[in-house]
């Protein structure tokens, strides 16, 4: 008997065999995957069919656009004191009140809050809920990208985006399942932030270069054929299969064989879904795509529209620099005005083809501002810190309580009081949104079953219409 054999036909160890009840499912989940059918499957109706991610990475501050305090105002330069009273600014060693250099509306007929800055997100309004009830555990970039990725600050846990397409699948064998659009640098905390985790290894996040090819070596060297290609790889695999059978369990072994010819499928596929000159003028102009400040985000928009509708299941759109310690104003200013154009477009792209009702948008940084800040270059300079008890996160879409604003903060927007929620319950809704329940959509790891919120959470039934 070969020794290809003996292992094949080897008595499994006792942890081995436990191994396998959970890491049996990832085998089972990466091979669906490729088939284009959903590996694990939905435990409720689902509203939402697909999710698109708009990361604001830096932490925008809800004070300045979705949530006014008219009390930060009237106190605006006035200065804490040791016993928490306040005295007017006279000593440059205290920390002080900071109003809004933004006016506000309430736009549609909702009423919403919005900033009068977007100029073209508040005909949208009506399709959002915003909630400003959201809380996370820290004001630090790495551990709170990582936190509201990820469910878990240090890292290493697998993304939501991840969890989602671990459940869900993809609708599209030729494309990833789960696609990420950075900025030029990656986000605080890399790569991890669309880690697999513990997951199989194919159900990370794929990154799209956002200058240049957008993956590199998509397309065959010169000369070759698609005959010589199918050869190539077909002994590859033969060779691997021996490879995986020697080493059970592998999963990054697994990946690789499938990430070969997922690869092989993306040629035919991929060009198609990224070349926009398919698209007319008007729908490139409605985008923002030729702006000088809109550009970059409106291809990350339009991008993010094709992807789900050629059936990629979880897209996860970066704008960054929202880290605004200083000259709020003119920075969020010019960030707001990047964005506006394009999610407006998407947002109504979407709707005018159909899949708002069944595609979630969110929109969210890792944590929200500080109503005061110290003041720097004679007091003409106001920012805010980072601040990981209130924040702003809003959905549209899929399934979400449209044209309501949930939740509040105090007058002065330092802390959630109304309808507060940690981050793990908005991972618990996004994913019941999307017909997952956090409680079923586990995987077994270090000797226990693992999931998204890491220890389990609550629904936020006012979210979901």
């Amino acid at each position: 008997m070969s020794k290809t054999n003996r292992i094949a036909l080897a008595t499994p160890t006792r942890r081995e065999a436990i191994f396998g009840l959970g890491a049996g499912l990832g085998s089972v989940a990466l091979s669906s995957i490729l088939q284009g059918a959903a590996p694990i499957g939905v435990h409720h109706p689902a509203k939402a069919k697909r999710c698109i991610f708009l990361m604001m990475e830096g932490g925008p501050s809800h004070i300045d656009t979705f949530d006014p305090k008219p009390e930060l105002t009237k106190q605006h330069l006035r200065a804490f004191t040791r016993n928490g009273d306040m005295e007017s600014a006279m000593s440059s060693g205290n920390r002080y009140f900071v109003k809004s250099p933004f006016k506000f509306v309430k736009a549609g007929e909702s009423g919403a809050d919005i900033c009068t800055e977007w100029k073209y997100l508040q005909s949208r309004v009506d399709d959002i809920c915003f909630f400003r009830g959201g809380q996370v555990d820290s004001v630090n970039h790495p551990t709170a990208c990582y936190q509201l990725n990820t469910g878990n600050q240090f890292g290493g846990d697998p993304a939501v985006g991840a969890w989602v397409t671990y459940g869900m699948g993809t609708s599209n064998e030729n494309l990833p399942g789960f696609v990420v659009l950075p900025r030029s640098s990656y986000p605080q905390g890399g790569a991890g932030n669309w880690s697999n985790g513990f997951l199989p290894a194919g159900f990370q996040g794929t990154p799209l270069r956002p200058e240049g090819s957008p993956i590199l070596n998509l397309n065959p060297p010169p000369g070759t054929t698609a005959l010589q290609q199918r050869k190539n790889l077909d002994l590859l695999a033969q060779l691997n299969q021996q490879h995986l059978a020697a080493h059970p369990g592998r999963s990054d072994l697994e990946a690789r064989l499938s990430s070969y010819e997922l690869a092989y499928r993306m040629q035919t596929e991929v060009p198609g879904v990224l070349d926009l000159e398919g698209e007319t003028q008007s729908t490139l102009d409605a985008y923002g795509i030729g702006g000088t400040k809109t550009d970059a985000f409106g291809r990350k928009c339009l991008m993010a529209r094709r992807l789900v509708e050629k059936g990629v299941r979880f897209v996860q759109a970066y704008a960054g620099n929202w880290d605004s310690h200083d000259y709020i104003q003119k920075a969020h200013g010019s960030l707001i005005e990047s964005v506006d154009k394009p999610i407006a477009a998407l947002l109504g792209d979407l709707k005018d083809r159909g899949m708002l009702d069944d595609t979630l948008v969110v929109w969210c940084g890792e944590f929200g501002r500080t109503p005061d800040n110290g003041m720097r270059s004679g007091g003409q300079s106001y920012g805010r810190d980072h601040n990981a008890k209130a924040m702003t996160i809003w959905f549209a879409g899929g399934g979400c309580n449209a044209g309501h604003t949930i939740g509040a903060t105090d007058e002065i927007g330092a802390t959630a009081v109304e309808e507060v929620h940690h981050i793990r319950d908005v991972h618990i809704t996004l994913l019941r949104l999307l017909g997952l329940d956090d409680n079923k959509l586990t995987y077994y790891h270090a000797g226990r079953f693992k999931q998204l919120s890491q220890f389990g959470g609550n629904v936020i039934d006012k979210l979901i219409a």
